[in-house]
């Protein structure tokens, strides 16, 4: 990313990002850092510059999704589900779209975790049933990002006909037929707008198709993968940054009314702290590996892009932990500012694939097993 990039993206994630954060957290979608987004081209960073987008690639996104989530881990989640989207539009969507994309005029997302199969995405249990020049769709989505606001779901059912384990769609929001059921009112990412969709033979045309039929869980693991996990990582990494500094502004500025020291000049608050910091670099670090690695396409790329969702996912539970103790009674208090992180920071690791599901490939890969 040039400097002149990421001096637009610091002034969106300072004064629009962070001054909405609050908002967001209590339900409301991030419209104003989209908007922001919108018209600086961000939402089009990873289109192709032949479509009109920035053509860069995913270490742009890492660190755009990364500063916007030190601000809010809302809107960094909803831009992470947009980037990996497009990422199976830049490769097998139709011209069209992927030019409305590139201009921000078309948010898109995934639509994989089903009831059915639950974290297992790779493997959907929704149907797609040939319909003339038509296709049907049924399906319980559980979680789909930005449900209410996207404009279109890059979604996943059983194939019409092959024997492979899957296909994947590009289902417009507004399809007759699609169901986006309730609100979100979960622990945290409280404003990415992640909520159940439900098909009831819901018409697509063929040519909706994103790729073969069958074909899906290629792209899912070529394609999706190594973008959703990079990206979530960076989330991850944007949570316990600003955790970090949050604690470390507070337990300075903060000091005992009867002797005048600061909770900073605790050695155990130190020692928290020192742990936080160091958890936070090797996070960073791993995510900057393991963008290197697939950008070089070296032969440990996937191996990196598992492990960076892993990592990320473990360290952020435990430095946002390490700050809410740190910073005690008064971590509770929003203004403190290390809560909402606390909260946000606990889906990285159930969010599919889970922590678990992903210390099993890990395991898998680093003996020379096959995955599946």
């Amino acid at each position: 990313m040039s400097n002149q990039l990421a001096a637009v993206v610091e002034s969106i994630a300072t004064t629009v990002t962070a001054p909405a954060a609050g908002a967001v957290d209590q339900g409301a979608f991030p419209t104003a850092s989209l908007a922001a987004l919108r018209e600086q081209g961000l939402l089009g960073l990873t289109s192709a510059r032949e479509v009109g987008g920035r053509g860069e690639g995913p270490a742009s996104a890492v660190l755009v999704v990364e500063r916007l989530s030190r601000e809010c881990g809302s809107t960094g989640m909803v831009v992470a589900m947009h980037y990996a989207a497009t990422a199976v539009l830049e490769k097998v969507g139709p011209l069209e779209v992927r030019q409305q994309v590139a201009a921000g005029k078309h948010l898109t997302t995934l639509a994989f975790s089903e009831a059915g199969s639950r974290s297992q995405f790779w493997t959907p249990v929704s149907t797609a049933r040939a319909a003339g020049a038509q296709v049907a769709l049924s399906a319980r989505k559980s979680w789909v990002t930005s449900a209410h606001h996207a404009d279109s779901y890059v979604w996943s059912s059983k194939p019409v006909a092959s024997t492979e384990a899957s296909t994947l769609w590009l289902v417009p929001r507004a399809t007759p037929g699609l169901t986006v059921q309730g609100a979100f009112d979960g622990l945290g990412l409280r404003g990415n707008d992640s909520a159940p969709v439900a098909a009831e033979e819901a018409l697509v045309p063929a040519t909706a198709r994103l790729g073969g039929d069958g074909e899906g869980f290629g792209l899912m693991m070529g394609t999706v993968l190594p973008w959703f996990n990079l990206l979530n990582a960076a989330c991850g990494v944007g949570l316990m940054e600003a955790a970090t500094t949050r604690t470390i502004a507070h337990a300075s500025g903060t000091r005992f009314q009867h002797s005048g020291t600061s909770v900073a000049e605790l050695p155990t608050a130190r020692a928290f702290i020192a742990r936080m910091r160091i958890r936070t670099d090797q996070a960073r670090a791993l995510l900057g590996e393991a963008v290197a690695a697939v950008a070089a396409g070296r032969p440990d790329a996937m191996l990196k892009v598992l492990e960076v969702k892993a990592s990320a996912g473990e360290a952020a539970t435990e430095v946002t932990d390490w700050a809410m103790r740190v910073c005690g009674g008064a971590a509770f208090r929003k203004e403190v500012g290390v809560e909402r992180a606390f909260r946000d920071a606990r889906a990285g690791t159930v969010m599919a694939p889970t922590t678990d599901a992903l210390y099993d490939f890990i395991g898998k890969a680093a003996c020379g097993l096959p995955l599946f």
